[in-house]
């Protein structure tokens, strides 16, 4: 059937015949899943911690409380799992946002490191 005769057809009312035989398929859901941490933040976090209070912080980068998880590494980063702690004491703490602490949860000065690495791209973007 041409273009011409489908556009009277259509216009005649006759589209019930023109359908579509239901289609039957499965859906997949496709999830991309991280095994490397995302910087959540360049610079650390300063947070109130309070003694004996046990607390959660996100190491995969996801989760949208940071510095601290909110469960986000399940679907996103599922080989990623929090790091726990429970403070002795408390007091003010500078806790990773960058994600490439050596000393986990607690800042260590990597960010410094990332944050170069963002300057020197950014710079060869510049003369390409």
């Amino acid at each position: 059937m041409n273009t011409s005769s489908l556009m009277v057809a259509v216009r005649r009312g006759c589209t019930t015949s023109f359908r579509r035989p239901p289609v039957s398929f499965s859906v997949v859901q496709c999830r991309l899943q991280s095994t490397q941490p995302v910087p959540a933040a360049r610079l650390p976090y300063r947070v109130k911690v309070s003694a004996g209070k046990p607390y959660a912080w996100c190491a995969c980068g996801h989760s949208k409380k940071q510095p601290f998880c909110d469960g986000s590494h399940r679907s996103k980063a599922p080989s990623i799992s929090p790091v726990r702690f429970t403070p002795d004491k408390d007091r003010t703490l500078m806790l990773c946002a960058c994600k490439q602490t050596k000393d986990a949860p607690y800042c260590d000065g990597s960010h410094f490191k990332v944050i170069f690495q963002d300057i020197v791209k950014s710079v060869k973007g510049i003369f390409k």
